[in-house]
């Protein structure tokens, strides 16, 4: 069974968008995943398109109409593979994290919904029981870019996409830690030289410096995965 990401967007051009290049791109081609998209301004019903509404109460913008985005929630559910997650991103929603990205590589894929405007209207997060997701303590003009990053975080660890899984069992968040400093050829730049440990063909001492550097980082950057951490090991 391959892979299926499903976008549901006012603005189905702009997939695949970086989607299209790179790792992903190349494995889009070789046919390792999928990429759906649904434009949802084809479930309105009037003949200006229109998906958005003044929102109840008052306030400035517009709100994308229940009625609209259940009809194209229910299309593409249709098309999806059986326990296929359907997810809004917005940034009120769960933060997506590495452990969470591995989770649904191993699944059927994703059901993405793309907001707009103001949002989207409560009750069909909840009548669709839509999980709400976020990547960052930021807003976006929409969820595009959104999805295209959660998509991308996926991609990466589907089987034969990522050709190095040593790769992935050592990069930040793989372990609960950031990833430790990298370095190559010269072995000299601008007064700046590589580590001896790393030169001294030692693998022991070399596992050693990278647990150190990648704790010392993850302490000084990320004391909130630092404690979590701790909290894990007790």
């Amino acid at each position: 069974m391959t892979w299926r990401a499903t976008v549901l967007t006012l603005f189905p051009e702009m997939f695949p968008g970086a989607l299209g290049l790179s790792l992903a791109g190349k494995a889009l081609n070789d046919g390792k995943w999928a990429l759906d998209t649904v434009d949802i301004r084809n479930f309105a019903t009037d003949k200006h398109r229109s998906v958005d509404d003044t929102p109840a109460g008052g306030g400035a913008g517009m709100v994308m109409r229940a009625d609209i985005a259940a009809s194209a929630i229910d299309a593409a559910r249709a098309n999806a593979e059986p326990g296929t997650p359907a997810l809004y991103l917005s940034p009120r929603g769960t933060p997506l994290t590495q452990a969470r990205a591995h989770r649904l590589a191993q699944g059927p894929g994703v059901l993405l919904l793309c907001g707009r405007f103001e949002g989207i209207d409560q009750r069909v997060l909840e009548a669709r029981e839509i999980e709400e997701f976020s990547i960052g303590d930021y807003v976006l003009s929409g969820g595009e870019l959104a999805a295209q990053v959660l998509i991308d975080a996926c991609v990466r660890l589907l089987p034969g996409v990522a050709g190095n899984h040593g790769s992935l069992a050592e990069e930040s968040f793989a372990s609960g830690l950031l990833e430790y400093p990298h370095y190559t050829k010269p072995r000299d730049w601008e007064g700046r030289p590589i580590p001896e440990v790393l030169l001294s063909g030692d693998h022991q001492k070399i596992a050693e410096w990278r647990r150190q550097q990648a704790e010392a980082l993850t302490k000084s950057r990320r004391p909130d995965l630092w404690e979590k951490r701790g909290k894990s090991k007790s």
